[in-house]
């Protein structure tokens, strides 16, 4: 549990790659995440070319990427009805995997779908459901504030 509660959104990364295990670690986390119907409709892309990197760093909100150790794309099969949330359960078993093994991530939802497909060649029939970034924190954030349960929790009707 304390991974889950103590897991933040990292902006600031070290210059320190990211060994080959815990990479796989994570990746093999996102496989393992369950999907409806086990369609697996997920294909993920990781970036570690530092030119791609500095392209994906270029809008408002992603400066930081260029700097991460990795970025992975998650893509969700068109035409699979569940692929959005199923590529997104996998993303977020590879945070947690992430964080488990002292690595920094950060949920990226700025980014041009049809950027992102030229530049990585991703098919038509995908599309682009999130990118997020890994590498080794430059900072600890504390989690941010979070509404309790009493508001956010329903029992038998709303």
């Amino acid at each position: 549990m304390d991974v889950i509660f103590n897991r933040a959104s990292v902006r600031r990364y070290r210059k320190e790659p990211v060994p080959q295990r815990v990479l796989m670690n994570i990746l093999e986390a996102g496989r393992r995440a369950p999907s409806a119907m086990n369609a697996q409709p997920w294909h993920f892309i990781v970036v570690t070319d530092e030119k791609k990197k500095e392209a994906l760093s270029r809008r408002r909100w992603t400066g930081f990427l260029k700097d991460a150790a990795f970025i992975i794309i998650g893509c969700g099969e068109k035409d699979k009805k569940w692929s959005t949330v199923d590529v997104t359960i996998a993303l977020q078993n590879m945070v947690l995997a992430a964080e488990a093994q002292g690595v920094g991530s950060c949920w990226i939802g700025d980014f041009d779908e049809s950027e992102v497909k030229k530049l990585f060649g991703i098919p038509d029939n995908l599309k682009v459901i999130a990118l997020v970034s890994f590498g080794y924190p430059a900072e600890k954030p504390k989690p941010r504030p979070k509404k309790p349960l009493e508001q956010i929790v329903h029992y038998n009707k709303f």
